[in-house]
């Protein structure tokens, strides 16, 4: 046996390499829906033998499985409380908006199973500051829930003292739950995880799975949500990560920056029934005793504030986000406002957005000078021309990193949240975003957009194409691998 493998190893090699690469590259072109994701995975598997076949393996494959699991209202077993009163039809959207925005209302009602629901309030919390002293007052102030999911939860002073406020509330007979990104925790070291059960606050992190026998999380498929529900009346969502860096009070005057959101209303028992979900898929647990009972909704069904929770990520809820900007700018007809830390859309968002402009839509993009990410800070500068040539306006906000996403239409329609314009959150993360049909919360997003514009500086083509060559097919180089950054 020895003797014969010595003698046609190489042929035993190839024959396996080429199974193994046929197997492969099937797989790739049988699971992939992007042809040029398809494309490329399928040429490294044939590129690299074995090799590409195990790199496919690794970080190709999504290993996200959910069963039965949906973010409906009742998939999960959760009776949700709000009346259908509480749900806004398409005639009174048309009415009181456009039949435009009627008609991105059935973009929403059919990509998601979240409903679009009137009664609800929102508060913008502009500053790290504001945010985790209004969080952590409504965690202190529970009477009997509180679950909280986020990316990155640090083990600094800022999420010590959260921390502490959530084993706080365990003492006083609070339900608590924690989930954290199994990469996000692990972005300070000792983990904020072992202090949280050591208080005895339940606490999971997300996805950490075990890779070729190593107990090691994916770089891919992580939770990017930002989701604290107090008793199932009160709500946080947004952008913020739990760090001391977005805090005057640890950072200093140039600490950076985010933008987060209170929210109170029905859409609050879609913001929880995500977070339950995703609880359920890392605890095994489902969030159904009477701690976990949302609060009966209340307030006039006609109240103007519309609001509607857009999770996505890489399940069944695939590209939600994208889908819904793509409607977005599609019935836009006199504005889009972007601001993103990172700025790297696909050909179809770069096309729907071109598309616009030359419709003579006014749109201005926001992005920060300064980045956390020098890399896909560079990888964005060389796609800026696809939008500068369609008579697109990009700004770069002068100061400190700005982490906020932030985007409105017409001064009637917002879209904010966990996503940012990159591949990673339109298709490798799982994030929360909320859509708001609201003129006055619309136009005070647009008026922090303004306010951050008025002290910027205007990115123009003849600036780009002046810099050296060199540097300019850096940026390209790396725009090339963009959708891996």
């Amino acid at each position: 046996m020895w003797t014969l493998l010595a003698t046609y190893w190489p042929h035993i090699l190839a024959i396996v390499s080429v199974l193994v690469a046929a197997v492969a590259a099937a797989h790739a072109a049988m699971t992939k829906d992007e042809v040029r994701s398809a494309i490329g995975w399928v040429g490294i598997i044939l590129l690299s033998p074995i090799v590409g076949a195990l790199v496919y393996a690794i970080a190709g494959i999504n290993r996200i499985r959910r069963g039965s699991i949906t973010a409906g209202r009742s998939a999960a077993g959760y009776e949700m409380l709000t009346h259908q009163s509480f749900d806004a039809t398409h005639d009174i959207v048309a009415q009181r908006f456009d039949r435009r925005f009627a008609a991105l209302k059935s973009v929403g009602d059919r990509i998601t199973h979240h409903t679009l629901t009137t009664a609800n309030s929102i508060d913008i919390l502009k500053t790290g500051d504001e945010s985790y002293a209004a969080m952590i007052e409504a965690i202190a102030g529970a009477r009997r829930s509180v679950i909280l999911e986020t990316y990155i939860f640090d083990r600094d002073p800022i999420g010590m003292r959260l921390a502490d406020t959530l084993i706080g509330a365990v003492k006083n007979g609070v339900s608590v739950r924690v989930l954290i990104d199994a990469v996000g925790a692990r972005y300070s070291v000792p983990s904020i995880v072992g202090y949280l059960r050591e208080g005895g606050v339940s606490t999971e992190v997300f996805n950490g799975s075990i890779i070729m026998g190593l107990r090691l999380p994916y770089a891919n498929l992580r939770t990017h949500r930002k989701i604290l529900v107090v008793d199932g009346a009160i709500a946080f969502v947004g952008g913020m990560n739990i760090r001391q860096e977005f805090t005057t009070e640890f950072a200093g005057s140039h600490s950076a920056r985010d933008t987060h959101f209170r929210v109170k209303g029905p859409v609050v028992a879609d913001i929880f029934a995500v977070a339950a979900e995703d609880w359920y898929f890392s605890a095994g647990e489902r969030l159904r005793d009477e701690a976990w009972q949302l609060e009966p909704q209340t307030g006039d069904p006609d109240r103007p504030v519309f609001a509607r929770v857009i999770p996505s990520g890489p399940d069944a809820s695939l590209e939600t986000n994208h889908k819904m900007l793509m409607g977005a700018f599609s019935v836009a007809q006199h504005s889009i406002r972007i601001m993103s830390p990172y700025f790297l859309p696909d050909r179809e968002l770069v096309s729907a957005l071109t598309t616009a402009a030359l419709r003579g839509v006014k749109i201005d993009i926001v992005v920060p000078s300064a980045n956390n990410l020098v890399l896909v800070d560079r990888a964005m500068t060389a796609q800026f021309d696809q939008v500068l040539r369609s008579y697109c306006r990009v700004w770069r906000a002068n100061g400190s990193f700005d982490h906020s996403k932030l985007l409105s239409v017409d001064s009637n329609w917002a879209f904010v949240g966990s996503s940012n314009l990159d591949p990673r959150s339109l298709r490798l993360n799982f994030e929360i975003d909320l859509e708001v049909l609201d003129a006055g919360f619309a136009s005070k997003i647009d008026a922090h957009i303004d306010t951050v514009i008025g002290s910027a500086t205007q990115v123009t083509l003849a600036r780009l194409r002046a810099r050296p060559l060199l540097v300019r097919l850096i940026e390209r180089i790396l725009w090339l691998g963009s959708p891996y950054l």
